[in-house]
């Protein structure tokens, strides 16, 4: 069996490629036209040390590798069982195996080095003489755990990667530690293959959209999984970038298939000796590949009948729509909601972010200054592209402020919100959603700020999934809100990228059952897209009620491009709510919650889901709803229940609770409610609402049966499913934790029910093949 390897970045020498290029003097000119420069005077001559920078390191080994191999395959006229690249090198064993043209692979490495050479700050260092759990030890005990490790280059030779000041302080710990060879600082600008990358990854993904490839013609081990390419080319590229080279991995799985001949082509010998250090230092790898002669068998005896095309076995990566991944720089799709007051805090977002999800700051209730303390915070520790969001909350009685939140959040390059209880489109929604606006090459319009709407209603998705209205944009063009420019673009795009479909759950809901609901908005979807021929893909969501792999199952079956958490995240240690709270949530189960009047929209009667297991707020808060609802006046009411409210509920007089409600509005506010008593009633039961949130908040332990806690029976089904282990604590649970638990345990679930769906010929064929 022959394998060819070819070399990556760091064979790069002067003088490489002598010979090969008035051998292939038409794919030189080629690559001369794509690079702007002479291919030929960079190998030989090296003008300026030039091939020590990335930016042309890249191409010039891509072409010189290519030339090799293409020069073995004329002389030989065979072409080998396998093919493997380190790093740089993957592309040419890409090209080797038809997955792309000479041009094409070129163009992929040219912007690859243009964009890697971008990072700066950045280092590697080989370290020799250590395996991979003693390298590990020496970073855990040192504190460097921010270094990672890029390549797996033998069994006692890695490659580190991480900031030059890490890579320094590491240099003098290594050299101290028994049995280190040598600790060699490498010369890259870069912390490449590392969680450092994700800018370059996110930018490098967009590139890789404009081509198409070809299946492999020739098996190709993959640097990230050490195993043969699948069918998703460009997940293992994108992939590549911020993963680790499996190099010693990739050589073991090779072993595993017999006696292999290893012919490396390009400069120099690194792989050859890598290759011979592996042998003799590991053992080969056996893996069960396929048996795809069994499933041939099985196909020949079987009854011949039309099947389904038969998946391989699900990953929690895997779930969900492949484009909204993509477009939200994510993992998983797998998402946390915006819970009120910060409770969805920012130490929640980071985290869930940097694991590859999403979670939208909770900024509803909270000032200008404490949001934008929240952004910045955020934006600190999320740099290198992780996704994260905002959450904003419809303003019904206060629109100034919702424009003033979406200022803020244009002021500081906030481009992903979750627009919640919203009732219809508002200023503040169409000037974010204008700011950005840009044509595309297609001829779309491409919206920089991107609208997540969380929703409960179909009048309120088609609202969502239709352009601004025309009135509010012509009063805001008249207005000077928006540009004529901004609203002729905002007449071709939706109002919002995604909808999230929000079924029973905590805060704002209409009590909505997602079996019913989720279909019927996907179905409005297709309606809408199709007569307003929009280019671009909106993509549906579940939440509400997602707390077991089942319920998150259900979901993804039912066609949920995503799902959305909430009730499950406000039970963790990062959740901004007090410890005295938490409790009380983790006692709960399936039935332990109410519905009660919201608080920002009491005088509509709207309705939020909350905790009564413990608690008296519920309850509470739905008398003081009937008695709005059947008085005109406090004075009306009669004055047994006036002093039980007074007693119980308040605390204290109702006139002294009016004197803490006039410190929040604004004379002509005031002027209002002092002429209308039942506005001014209004007013102070709202009031309650406010207090019994601040009580939940701070945990006041004198006051608990008041406290207000907005959470739906997802929570109660989690807790339930997690009883007995150490999940079963709150203060083991952790959001990150939770969501690729969850989506880890959502998939082998689907996996395994799909697999007793199927009939006995498929199910037959479904086991061998996984």
């Amino acid at each position: 069996m022959t394998v060819y390897v070819f070399p990556g970045q760091g064979s790069q020498k002067k003088g490489m490629g002598e010979g090969l290029f008035t051998e292939f003097p038409h794919l030189t000119k080629q690559a001369d036209d794509i690079l702007g420069y002479s291919i030929q005077t960079l190998c030989l001559e090296n003008p300026e040390e030039s091939l020590g920078k990335t930016q042309y390191t890249q191409p010039a080994l891509f072409v010189v590798n290519a030339f090799h191999y293409l020069k073995r395959i004329k002389e030989a006229n065979e072409k080998p069982d396998y093919l493997a690249g380190h790093s740089l090198g993957e592309y040419n064993a890409l090209f080797a195996a038809g997955v792309f043209d000479f041009e094409t692979g070129l163009k992929l490495v040219k912007k690859r080095g243009e964009l890697m050479s971008q990072c700066y700050g950045g280092g590697m260092a080989a370290v020799v003489g250590l395996n991979e759990q003693q390298i590990a030890e020496v970073l855990a005990l040192n504190g460097l755990a921010q270094l990672d490790i890029a390549n797996y280059n033998s069994p006692t030779q890695m490659v580190l990667s991480g900031s030059q000041e890490d890579i320094t302080r590491a240099k003098g710990i290594f050299e101290q530690t028994p049995n280190v060879q040598l600790f060699v600082p490498l010369n890259t600008s870069g912390a490449f293959h590392s969680r450092y990358m994700q800018k370059v990854k996110s930018e490098f993904s967009d590139y890789l959209d404009e081509f198409s490839f070809f299946a492999p013609a020739i098996p190709i081990i993959s640097n990230v999984e050490a195993r043969p390419y699948g069918e998703n080319i460009k997940d293992n590229l994108i992939a590549q970038i911020d993963h680790p080279v499996k190099w010693t991995e990739s050589i073991r799985y090779l072993m595993g298939k017999g006696e292999t001949d290893y012919l490396e082509l390009g400069p120099g010998h690194v792989l050859t000796n890598l290759v011979n250090q592996i042998k003799r230092k590991a053992s080969p790898l056996i893996v069960e590949d396929k048996p795809t002669l069994v499933i041939e068998e099985i196909e020949k005896t079987a009854e011949k009948a039309p099947s389904p095309d038969i998946p391989s076995r699900l990953t929690a990566s895997s779930l969900g729509s492949d484009s909204f991944k993509k477009d939200y720089n994510l993992k998983y799709a797998y998402l946390t909601g915006g819970m009120y007051r910060g409770i969805s805090s920012t130490s929640l977002v980071v985290r869930v972010g940097k694991e590859g999800m999403m979670g939208f700051f909770g900024s509803g209730g909270l000032k200008l200054t404490e949001i934008e303390q929240a952004i910045v915070t955020i934006q600190k520790e999320l740099y290198q592209g992780e996704p994260y969001g905002f959450n904003l909350v419809h303003q019904f009685n206060h629109p100034q402020r919702e424009e003033e939140i979406v200022n803020l959040f244009l002021k500081n390059g906030v481009n992903v919100i979750e627009a919640s209880a919203f009732l219809g489109m508002t200023p503040a929604l169409i000037i974010y959603r204008a700011k950005g606006l840009k044509p595309s090459a297609d001829g779309s319009i491409g919206c920089h700020n991107r609208i997540i709407a969380k929703i409960s209603r179909p009048e309120v998705a088609e609202a969502f999934l239709s352009p601004a209205p025309e009135r509010l944009l012509n009063k805001l063009e008249m207005e000077g809100g928006i540009t004529s420019q901004e609203a002729k673009w905002l007449r071709q795009v939706p109002m919002a990228d995604d909808i999230t479909v929000e079924a029973d759950s905590g805060g704002h809901t209409d009590s909505g059952v997602s079996y019913a609901l989720l279909p019927t908005i996907i179905r409005l979807r297709d309606r809408l897209v199709e007569k307003y021929a929009y280019k671009k893909e909106i993509r549906i969501g579940a939440a509400g009620g997602i707390g077991t792999p089942e319920a998150a199952a259900a979901a993804f079956t039912l066609g949920a491009a995503y799902i959305l958490t909430g009730s499950v995240n406000q039970c963790t240690v990062e959740a901004n709510t007090s410890d005295a709270v938490k409790d009380l949530l983790q006692q709960m189960n399936v039935q332990d919650t109410d519905y009660a009047p919201a608080g920002d929209l009491f005088e509509l009667g709207s309705k939020i889901q909350v905790l009564k297991k413990g608690v008296f707020f519920p309850a509470r808060a739905n008398k003081l709803w009937e008695l709005y609802r059947h008085y005109e006046s406090w004075e009306a009411i009669d004055e047994k229940t006036r002093h039980h409210i007074e007693e119980l509920y308040f605390k204290c007089p109702y006139e002294e609770v009016y004197a803490k409600v006039k410190l929040h509005y604004s004379p002509e506010e005031l002027q209002k409610i002092e002429n209308n008593p039942k506005h001014k009633m209004a007013a102070i039961f709202k009031w309650y609402f406010h207090y019994s949130n601040q009580l939940a908040l701070s945990g006041n332990p004198e006051f608990k049966v008041d406290y207000q806690i907005h959470c739906g029976p997802a929570l109660g089904s989690f807790n339930e499913w997690v009883k007995g282990t150490e999940l079963e604590n709150w203060r083991n649970r952790h959001a990150d934790h939770i969501g690729k638990y969850l989506m880890d345990e959502t998939a082998q679930l689907l996996t395994e029910r799909f697999q007793q769906l199927l009939p006995v010929k498929e199910s037959l064929a479904y086991q061998t093949i996984t």
